[in-house]
Order: C-alpha cells, then structure tokens, then sequence
C-alpha cells in the first residue's frame, strides 16, 4: 500500500469507528431509547421482527443494539479485531436494511454502503496503520491472531 492508501484507510477506519461508536453510546445514554419503533415498522420477514418485538426478548435486542454498536466502533477506533467487529457490523447492517427493504429512496441506502466497508475491513483487517493490533497479538492465543486484525 502507498502512503497515501495508508491514509486513506485509516480515515475510513477511524470514520466509521466514531460513526458507529457515537450511534452506540447515544443509545446507551438515552434511557428512552428502543428498537421497537425501528423494528415495528418491518416491511418484510415481519414474523421475525416481530418475534424480536415480544416483550421478553425486546431488552435483549436493545442490550446487543446498544453495546454493539458501542463495541464496533472502538475495536474500529483502536484498530483491533477490526475483521471480527467487522462480520458483526455487516451482519448488524443486514438486521437494520430488511425490516426496511424496499427502502424509500432506492436499492442503494446507507445500511448497504456501510456493509460494503465492511467486507473491505473483513478483507483487509486493520491495515496496521495507528492500532493496537500488535501489541494485543502478543497477549493472545496464536488461534485469535487472525481476528485481531
């Protein structure tokens, strides 16, 4: 990678780590705050959402909503297990793009373009530019090593 690769990854890393760690803890600190707006108004596979809907299983969505994107957004932010926070990220992105598929303004949305980067960041890991990657690395199991990325 050039320099300037280099750096534009680590800007697109970094952005999105403080796009989805602000999304988690401005979850976090609203006590009002639920999914079951967002989920309520699925369009498809609506016995799934709505399932997620029942009031026993609702507080666990809004703990793994919450904490989830808190969690994404560090391990991008400090640039570790940046390919494992990844494959949840995509996964998460998918849960938030169904319940509104067919989105209002076209195929192409937000939930899909962060999916996208993503599978870059599952690709290409952390890209070892300002992380803490290899300092955990020596800490870890050598079966972690390729998550820790």
């Amino acid at each position: 990678m050039t320099n300037f690769q280099k750096v534009a990854y680590f800007l697109l890393r970094v952005g999105m780590g403080v796009l989805f760690f602000w999304a988690g803890y401005a979850k976090l600190i609203d006590p009002s705050w639920s999914a079951a707006g967002y989920i309520a108004g699925s369009k498809i596979f609506t016995g799934f959402y709505a399932w997620l809907l029942q009031p026993e299983i609702l507080p666990t969505i809004n703990f793994l909503n919450e904490w989830g994107l808190t969690l994404i957004g560090a391990a991008l932010l400090l640039g570790i297990f940046v390919r494992l926070s990844s494959v949840f990220g995509f996964v998460l992105m998918g849960l938030y793009y169904l319940p509104i598929y067919p989105p209002p303004r076209g195929a192409v949305e937000e939930h899909v373009i962060y999916a996208l980067v993503f599978l870059v960041f599952m690709a290409f890991g952390s890209g070892k530019i300002l992380t803490l990657s290899d300092w955990i690395q020596t800490r870890l199991h050598p079966a972690w090593h390729r998550w820790v990325d």
